[in-house]
């Protein structure tokens, strides 16, 4: 793609007010939820587009959950790490990338933005269930019995808010319960 292509690419995305030419071969878009930088190398072989998604200390228990997810699901974006932020990125040969590429990636990483920390999370909590699994099923425990002992943690403060109505804490157990019954039979 020629730096004119990708000037078109950004504006059929973004109103051009959010765009901004902040060198030759870099463009800035600024919208009321983000900044997103795309930059072409010095010799514009390569284009890099980025977008912050949280501060590094925020995403630093869940960088496990990050690599992971760009094993898995990311698909042409990425997760990085560099001068204290988590970033979404994507890279591409300059030369091969063709506009509907381009438009792909950069709504992908708006959907890294939008989703911040909450895949990463969903991601450590599915990961922490199947270890409760684990040990229940190493203990001869039924989904059954293993059920019962969440419950009984919950009744007696040893898990959730001390303070929390009858009602949140069957929400909470519901919930337990429907992921428990979905991974189960997983391993």
């Amino acid at each position: 793609m020629t730096p004119e292509e990708i000037a078109g690419t950004l504006t059929e995305l973004f109103d051009t007010s959010a765009i901004n030419a902040i060198a030759p071969g870099s463009w800035q878009v600024d919208t009321s939820t983000f900044r997103l930088l795309v930059l072409l190398s010095e010799d514009n072989t390569w284009l890099r587009v980025l977008l912050p998604i949280i501060p590094a200390e925020s995403g630093q228990p869940f960088l496990g959950q990050f690599l992971e997810a760009n094993f898995d699901d990311t698909q042409e974006v990425r997760y990085a790490l560099s001068e204290g932020v988590i970033w979404g990125v994507f890279q591409h040969d300059s030369g091969t990338l063709v506009s509907p590429d381009l438009s792909n990636a950069i709504n992908r990483l708006v959907s890294l933005h939008q989703a911040g920390l909450d895949n990463v999370f969903n991601r450590l909590i599915q990961s922490r269930i199947r270890q409760i699994i684990q040990a229940a099923k190493q203990q001869g425990q039924s989904l059954q019995a293993t059920m019962q002992s969440l419950e009984r943690f919950y009744a007696e403060g040893l898990m959730g808010d001390i303070n929390q109505t009858s009602e949140a804490r069957e929400e909470v157990l519901a919930v337990w319960r429907r992921q428990l019954e979905r991974l189960w039979n997983e391993g």
